[in-house]
């Protein structure tokens, strides 16, 4: 059983009080993940430290979300919005994602803290996703 999330078909469900943190590069390679993250997500922190965050992009999500997240905190700007994850071996999971560039010395980094959305916030971010394939 987990503390994480719960199960609803295909879907993981996170928990109310928990929040997935990560922390990528300027490349989008992963610097830092979270337990949680690591676990819902299907993944060990050793799978994740080095990889590309779009792992667990899912196949549903729209690119031009995507670019929409990249041009936004690229130009130092928070980034909010839902996004549906892949889970390894397959599923999904949705969360609402705060994105926030940050300066490390003289590096950039963009460290992403996500929570759960509701049923509601869902149903319309698919209907909306659908019109941008």
């Amino acid at each position: 059983m987990s503390y994480v999330y719960s199960q609803k078909g295909n879907e993981r469900v996170l928990s109310d009080d928990v929040y997935l943190i990560s922390e990528t590069d300027d490349k989008g390679r992963i610097l830092f993940a979270n337990d949680a993250f690591c676990e819902i997500a299907g993944y060990t922190v050793e799978e994740l430290i080095g990889k590309p965050h779009n792992i667990v992009r899912h196949p549903d999500m729209p690119r031009a979300a995507f670019k929409d997240l990249w041009d936004t905190i690229q130009s130092g700007k928070e980034w909010t919005g839902f996004v549906q994850n892949l889970v390894k071996g397959g599923g999904h999971y949705w969360v609402y994602a705060t994105v926030f560039p940050l300066m490390r010395g003289n590096q950039r980094t963009y460290l992403s803290v996500r929570k759960k959305p509701t049923e509601d916030e869902i149903t319309a971010t698919e209907a909306l996703y659908r019109t941008l394939h």
